[in-house]
């Protein structure tokens, strides 16, 4: 069963990103960029409470609605929400430790990698990584870290269709590509005293 969870879940992430089912995609995407923009614009705190008195003025006005109708029509259909008041909503202990384990693990690989880089156990490794971080520190000067969160979530929801649109192409460009970078960093590591090749 355990397993059967995250497989599930990840099919429907896939459907979601490939727009599978164009409505809920877009409701999705939708409310994720509104809520983004919202934040650029309003602190968390009030995005978080106008989104809660949305929900309640949407959920408060639907249980009126129903019980003047039942009133009206004299019927006996109950709480509207009935349903889901019902449903099960707690976390079960085997999957917040199933999911709390995997997140650990990739922390551990994360500082791990990390002390390798900042330590130069391989300069190569350690150049690249300093080469990354020079181009982050102009993409921060143009963008702060909700811009980036916003294009990020656009760029989610709009590479993959795109991706298997124009596959073929895309690949040619992307191996093109690596090939160049491949060549730069041969000639470096060529130039350069003590950047021999990990083959070597």
């Amino acid at each position: 069963m355990d397993n059967q969870i995250p497989r599930a879940w990840k099919e429907h992430v896939v459907d979601l990103l490939y727009w599978r089912d164009v409505k809920t995609t877009g409701v999705v995407f939708g409310a994720a960029l509104f809520l983004l923009l919202s934040l650029s614009v309003c602190s968390i705190i009030s995005v978080c409470s106008y989104v809660g008195l949305a929900l309640l003025s949407v959920t408060i006005t639907f249980r009126i609605y129903k019980g003047i109708l039942q009133a009206v029509q004299k019927s006996d259909e109950g709480h509207p929400f009935k349903a889901y008041l019902t449903q099960n909503v707690t976390l079960s202990e085997d999957l917040v430790h199933k999911y709390s384990d995997v997140a650990l693990t990739h922390l551990n690989c994360t500082l791990k990698e990390l002390r390798r880089l900042f330590l130069v156990e391989d300069l190569v490794d350690s150049l690249k990584f300093a080469v990354l971080m020079w181009i982050l520190t102009y993409v921060g000067a143009l963008f702060n870290g909700l811009t980036l969160l916003i294009l990020g979530l656009i760029a989610v929801f709009s590479t993959p269709i795109i991706y298997e649109k124009h596959q073929a192409q895309i690949d040619h460009y992307l191996a093109l590509a690596r090939n160049q970078i491949k060549d730069i960093f041969g000639k470096i590591q060529a130039k350069v005293p003590g950047m021999k090749p990990k083959a070597e």
